[in-house]
């Protein structure tokens, strides 16, 4: 309860200098912008009415003029004077501006780079960074990716897909960014899968912005939507015996654990797409990871395992031994 009043709280607060600065928006595209329904927004719009400054009077209080069709803000009693932060809050917001400013698609890294040097420049008393100084440039994919979600318009991406190993075309209905796990995501409609799908903003090669509104659904931004592998049914499973030394691996792919063994090892399953993007991945761990289904699988590994050895033989390379 007191993380949603708190949420709330922090919402109501900026709900004043952003109708100030949007006189006569509509209650539909404010409810869209600050992410809460029409509905939640008018019942904030009647909360912040009584609100304002101690004494709260006539004149005191925050005076509104709304509707579902436009709303104004006649009275801010003060709220849209410029904050003051303390050297404290300060800090915290640099250390946040920074944590974020590198990780694509998460802010315009030029203007939080100038947010940045103002706030240094506050601290310090020096005077902020020369306006020649050159801005980082965001990768050309990121920034349409933002503008399209700021326009609400659909997208066409060209987006490499780490667990299939193939590169693939797509039109998508932007939600929201995210960033899960240091890693920024791309959360939207996938026409072509028919489903919410997470896009990692440093796997997406390029991004068009559409003519056309995005139409994802409205639970599309549902946080279970936020799972990076769901379970598909429809994909192979395997079944894979791992070493103790290579518990690792299952932080890094989406294994699933079924039981550990007397010697330390797990037995665990993972579903992919590819038979051939499948075998790769497990040779790559030698024999920390055993394959125990299905046969097909065993079969390729197998397969390209004998073949490689061939070619070491073919070469004449050696085993290395005491000299």
């Amino acid at each position: 309860m007191s993380s949603r009043l708190s949420v709330r709280l922090s919402r109501l607060l900026n709900m004043v200098p952003y109708l100030m600065a949007h006189p006569g928006i509509s209650a539909a595209e404010a409810a869209a912008d600050l992410g809460v329904t029409t509905k939640q927004l008018m019942s904030d719009l009647n909360q912040l009415w009584m609100c304002g400054l101690p004494g709260y009077g006539p004149g005191d209080l925050i005076d509104l003029s709304f509707s579902e069709e436009s709303i104004d803000v006649t009275f801010s009693a003060g709220i849209d004077r410029p904050l003051r932060l303390t050297s404290t809050e300060a800090t915290a917001l640099l250390v946040a501006l920074r944590s974020i400013v590198d990780t694509p698609g998460m802010v315009d890294p030029s203007a939080a780079h100038s947010a940045i040097a103002k706030i240094e420049a506050a601290i310090s008393g020096a005077a902020p960074e020369a306006a020649g100084v050159p801005r980082p440039v965001e990768a050309p994919a990121v920034a349409t990716v933002r503008a399209a979600l700021a326009a609400r318009h659909a997208l066409r991406l060209v987006y490499y897909s780490a667990s299939r190993d193939v590169v693939s075309e797509r039109i998508v209905d932007p939600v929201r960014i995210v960033l899960v796990d240091n890693n920024s995501y791309l959360q939207a409609w996938c026409r072509q899968a028919e489903g919410v799908r997470l896009f990692r903003f440093d796997r997406i090669e390029a991004a068009t912005e559409l003519d056309e509104a995005a139409r994802p659904p409205s639970d599309a931004a549902d946080d279970a939507a936020l799972d990076l592998f769901q379970d598909d049914p429809a994909l192979p499973l395997a079944r894979l015996r791992i070493r103790g030394d290579y518990g690792w691996v299952l932080d890094q792919y989406p294994i699933q654990r079924l039981a550990v063994h007397a010697d330390g090892s797990l037995e665990a399953t993972m579903r992919f797409a590819t038979l051939d993007w499948m075998a790769r991945l497990l040779l790559g761990f030698g024999s920390g990871v055993t394959v125990l289904g299905p046969p097909e699988l065993v079969a390729a590994v197998r397969e390209r395992s004998n073949a490689a050895l061939a070619a070491y033989d073919e070469a004449g390379y050696e085993e290395a031994g005491p000299a």
